[in-house]
């Protein structure tokens, strides 16, 4: 297995992949594992509507889920999104939009009730940015935030970033910066890192799967949990890619190749588990 690769803010202590998934293993039913999901679990496409899990990813996830504590998957598309594509695994949590929504192993999905009023500005700014932003933007209507990708147009990365951040500024709305893809979101205090944050207060360890500037706020309250608790074991785990691999690997433990490499990682740690 591969060796972490500390970032600027190494664990308490500090283990390879083969010793982190051993303490694993022997304390598992108190560890929670969180993975974003585009972009970790499955590989960014062109068209977000044809994003799957890499492959061996929901074999080894059903694998791993009845043994730990909890799985979590913890992302910025909406819960349904991650239902359709997670529904068939037992005891899966699932975090959408940011924690703005969540259900607990298939139950029925909460929406954060300060996002709610939110719904109808959030349909008028798609309207709008598919009237007004130039062809080659992908407008993705997501109920309780718009995210403005252009992947397939990087020239318009200013044209388009410019535009989000000038109508979030009139309509009192937060933006977050993602890969090739600027989103804008309610004015409602709820990031990944409070997810996780609530999410390991039971927890005896956990690790986080991320790729993106969004989940360095989950990689930190690991860190200020293991901080606050010397028996608590957090492991951040970056998956590598061009636009904001650096950053994220930076801020983790241990880098994983692509998501491909992840459903191979896990399908050992899973072996390793049991």
């Amino acid at each position: 297995m591969p060796s972490l690769n500390l970032g600027n803010q190494p664990p308490k202590t500090p283990l390879d992949a083969a010793e982190a998934w051993a303490a694993t293993a022997a304390r598992a039913g108190e560890y929670v594992l969180f993975f974003d999901f585009d972009g970790t679990l499955a590989p960014v496409d062109d068209d977000p509507t044809a994003v799957q899990p890499a492959p061996r990813v929901l074999a080894a996830l059903a694998a791993i889920a009845p043994v730990v504590q909890r799985v979590a998957i913890v992302s910025a598309r909406p819960v349904e999104f991650l239902r359709e594509h997670f529904d068939g695994l037992a005891g899966i949590d699932l975090y959408g939009l940011y924690g703005l929504e969540h259900s607990h192993s298939g139950g029925e999905t909460v929406t954060e009730p300060a996002a709610l009023p939110w719904v109808p500005t959030m349909v008028e700014l798609a309207d709008l940015a598919r009237a007004e932003l130039p062809p080659g933007t992908l407008v993705e209507y997501k109920r309780l935030s718009v995210a403005l990708h252009y992947r397939t147009a990087p020239h318009l990365a200013e044209a388009v970033e410019s535009w989000g951040r000038a109508q979030a500024d009139r309509l009192g709305l937060r933006v977050q910066v993602g890969r090739m893809v600027l989103e804008i979101k309610p004015p409602v205090d709820r990031d990944k890192g409070m997810v996780i944050d609530e999410a390991i207060r039971s927890a005896g360890g956990a690790w986080y799967f991320g790729d993106d500037v969004s989940d360095i706020k989950a990689f930190a309250a690991l860190r200020a949990r293991a901080a606050a608790d010397p028996d608590f074991v957090g492991v951040c785990v970056a998956v590598a890619n061009p636009e904001t691999g650096q950053e994220v690997a930076s801020a983790a433990d241990l880098t994983i190749d692509s998501p491909a490499a992840l459903g191979d990682f896990l399908t050992d740690a899973a072996a390793r588990l049991r």
